[in-house]
């Protein structure tokens, strides 16, 4: 017996074709039908659905009617360039890739080339992966298909077509004869050039190429996305006209109440079917506590183009730590240090992390900062930053001459060694060799430890929750609240963040070397208990 569509399962209903549609072309419902048809046959790959048939939400069956049954006198579609905006989870790459196996299988275009692409090949492949999966799970194009996983290429033999994954490397890319393309996540693309050479004469030769781009919005305004997205608006609300772009932005503005979940329903027209409202209430809940993921849940959750800078640690956040050190009961104790090295002419800071011993104890953070003695009045006097005042209060130490003189750093973290037992010390990579080798000899254990997102993230989401927390006491050290003031973070498509000295308005030393101080801590103790940056039930990494 035929799947029938689930009763609950919305449906479009009084179909109108797009008002972008031009006088001389007419909409073709047969040709819409087949797309509609063609797709949901297909079945789905993923989360409660899988393997059951793509019916098409009803903001999917829309889209597809216009962009396939929309037609010009010729008989050819009117749209070339179809640019979707949407939240995370509502289920774009399932319908991109369901749009790719249309146009390599049933457009009806001789030895079609559909091919994926976006900022890199992994990302390229989550489109690729569902459709394998989907072409798979259909006997009627497996039979007439090869498909070649490791080089990302789909053969239908039927037409002599494929479907092929691009690298992001532009220059290889001249030269294509493309019928279809499905460009992923168009706001991470670094540049243009990509595009350009993607969509810029490629389809020429045929006769209706469709461009298909598929994104959440992005944080780069001077970006081929932001102009993209910039074109859709306008579109939409008629300040532009371009015949041949089909736009589609579900996104909330900053005029928006944010905070009214009903208005969470215009990024996210596949809320309550692809998207629980459960899963955006908690990435909501998070994003009142935390400025940094505040933008990530704008960015993804409610398609907002926000600024990829935040700054990370508001003051009544930061003084929740402020409470008297016991020195006394410091020494002799475990600790982790972290040692962020300046320029020869600027601070260096480290940071030593005691972890806590049961349940009720927090994180003790002892930060140590030094500076160049003959910069300090001139410190002064540029950044009206009181460098002269913490000098004379112990809180920052001046090394002789214009210079920071290693050496007296070294000599300073061996004494520092005889008090507390340093069990590791992680350190930047950058103008550290010397130093490093000097530890060593020592007898300290020296880690190296990456700037990147892939390191920093974690250890970074969790320093602000332990804050946030009041689980880190600081001891009010001026230096240190400074800078934790100064600090401004980048995320990366991937919901990654980390701080960012060259964006932070002053310096952040400090709070980098705590990062990495709390990182070192956390990592051997989950190398005997299971690290907490793999418990789902923190909520630390979930967006």
């Amino acid at each position: 017996m035929a799947e029938t569509r689930p009763k609950d399962y919305p449906k479009l209903k009084n179909y109108q074709p797009t008002r972008f549609m031009l006088p001389t072309s007419h909409y073709e419902k047969a040709k819409a039908d087949r797309a509609v048809r063609f797709i949901e046959n297909l079945r789905h790959t993923k989360g409660k659905w899988a393997g059951k048939r793509f019916w098409l939400l009803p903001w999917q069956e829309q889209i597809i009617r216009d962009i396939f049954g929309v037609v010009k006198e010729d008989g050819n579609r009117q749209f070339l360039t179809a640019f979707v905006e949407i939240g995370k989870k509502n289920g774009k790459s399932e319908l991109a890739a369901a749009v790719a196996l249309y146009l390599l299988y049933a457009d009806n275009e001789p030895s079609a080339e559909v091919y994926g692409a976006a900022a890199d090949r992994q990302q390229a492949s989550i489109v690729f992966d569902v459709a394998n999966q989907m072409v798979r799970m259909t006997p009627a194009l497996m039979k007439r298909s090869k498909i070649m996983g490791a080089t990302k290429r789909i053969v239908n033999y039927s037409n002599a077509g494929f479907y092929q994954v691009l690298s992001a490397e532009v220059g290889t890319k001249h030269g294509l004869n493309v019928s279809g393309l499905v460009l992923d996540e168009v706001h991470a693309q670094p540049n243009r050039r990509l595009y350009d050479v993607l969509t810029k004469g490629s389809g020429d030769a045929r006769e209706q190429p469709l461009f298909f781009l598929i994104t959440t919005a992005g944080t780069e305004k001077e970006s081929i996305c932001y102009e993209l997205h910039t074109k859709a608006v306008d579109i939409l609300a008629g300040r532009k006209v371009d015949p041949t772009f089909y736009p589609v932005v579900f996104g909330l503005t900053d005029e928006d109440d944010w905070h009214n979940e009903k208005n969470w329903y215009k990024a996210n027209p596949s809320l309550g079917q692809t998207i629980q409202i459960e899963r955006v209430r908690d990435a909501y809940r998070e994003a009142l506590q935390n400025p940094a993921e505040e933008n990530v849940f704008k960015q993804l959750r409610l398609n907002m183009w926000v600024s990829s800078l935040t700054r990370f640690i508001p003051e009544q956040i930061y003084d929740l730590g402020n409470i008297p050190i016991d020195m006394e009961s410091l020494k002799g104790r475990d600790c982790y240090g972290g040692l962020d090295l300046s320029s020869t002419g600027d601070i260096t800071a480290f940071v030593l992390m005691f972890p806590p011993r049961n349940e009720e104890e927090k994180y003790i953070l002892l930060p140590f900062f030094w500076i160049p003695e003959e910069t300090i009045p001139l410190r002064v006097r540029r950044g009206s930053v009181p460098y002269d005042v913490w000098q004379k209060q112990g809180y920052l130490l001046a090394t002789e001459g214009n210079v920071i003189h290693y050496g007296f750093i070294e000599k300073f973290i061996e004494k520092l060694g005889e008090t507390y037992h340093i069990l590791e010390i992680a350190f930047d990579r950058w103008g550290a060799v010397q130093m490093v080798q000097n530890l060593e000899g020592m007898g300290f254990t020296v880690v190296p430890f990456g700037q990147g997102f892939k390191d920093m993230s974690p250890p970074t989401k969790e320093f602000y929750k332990l804050l946030m927390e009041g689980k880190i006491i600081h001891g009010g050290n001026p230096v240190l609240r400074w800078m934790a003031g100064n600090v401004v973070v980048e995320t990366d498509p991937a919901e990654n963040i980390k701080p960012t000295k060259a964006k932070s308005p002053e310096k952040i030393d400090g709070i980098v070397a705590s990062i990495m101080a709390l990182d070192r801590c956390i990592r051997n103790a989950g190398a005997q208990q299971g690290s907490i940056y793999d418990d789902p039930d923190r909520g630390l990494l979930v967006f």
